[in-house]
């Protein structure tokens, strides 16, 4: 932990409330944040989150919000006005991996997807950057991506197709930002262990000790967990990285392009 990194910046993270979300908002709280938004559906997990990260010296408000609504969306954003004034950064972390293949996959699906994984990502942005400029003190934004982005497998066409338009929504976030000393940074996660992965798993019949036995056949022995990605999106976040926009990081064991 690093509790001066963050310098009582104010963040909104989006799915913050479980998973992967709530590992990077404590951890920007352990950082030094001065106050942190989450945002997600269910009201009991986004009390108990935010209880958590005020626990630890981060003042937190939590919205409840579906971010498929444009509303809701906007809300998020107006709530962290209210309540802190300003906001140095964004995590666009919330996500949704629905599977199926380019023949069984519905135009349904195929919205719902893009409506969570790109099309909130969007709005929230939008909405930030209109406070950051503003303010005219420049701010970071992080979105959270997927290897998946490089093209993916063929059961998860639609969610790959989502993720590699945020990956392309952030270099052009960041190619037109970058005169507000805005910047826009993507992270394109690998395998992570999550309590919803892990019910996934479960659900199509890898068995309980599916983990164990995915683990092992990792080069460095494990899967990703959401600190992994939150000690990289903290940096993202935080002066250190003041020169850097437009870069998509493949945070992987395995090298993307390179065969066996």
């Amino acid at each position: 932990m690093n509790s001066d990194l963050l310098g009582e910046k104010v963040f909104i993270v989006t799915g913050g409330t479980q998973g992967l979300g709530k590992g990077i908002a404590l951890h920007l709280a352990d950082c030094g944040a001065k106050g942190i938004v989450i945002c997600g559906r269910n009201v009991e997990n986004g009390e108990a989150s935010a209880r958590e990260i005020f626990d630890i010296g981060c003042a937190c408000e939590f919205v409840q919000a579906d971010l498929t609504i444009e509303a809701d969306c906007c809300r998020v954003v107006q709530v962290c006005d209210q309540k802190f004034g300003s906001v140095q950064g964004l995590v666009n972390a919330a996500g949704f991996t629905g599977r199926g293949t380019i023949e069984d996959t519905t135009v349904a699906l195929w919205d719902l997807l893009f409506a969570i994984n790109v099309r909130a990502p969007f709005i929230l942005t939008r909405e930030v950057v209109r406070m950051m400029k503003r303010e005219k003190n420049g701010g970071s934004i992080v979105n959270i991506i997927s290897d998946t982005s490089h093209g993916g497998a063929p059961y998860i066409m639609a969610y790959s197709a989502s993720k590699g338009a945020l990956a392309t929504l952030t270099k052009n976030n960041a190619h037109a930002l970058r005169v507000d000393k805005i910047r826009v940074n993507g992270i394109n996660m690998a395998w992570t262990y999550t309590p919803h992965e892990d019910l996934v798993q479960k659900q199509m019949g890898m068995g309980d000790n599916w983990l164990e036995k995915a683990e092992a056949q990792q080069p460095f022995g494990r899967i990703l967990r959401p600190f992994d990605i939150a000690y990289l999106a903290a940096y993202l976040l935080s002066d250190q990285s003041e020169m850097m926009t437009g870069a998509l990081i493949d945070l992987n064991q395995n090298v993307i392009g390179a065969w066996d």
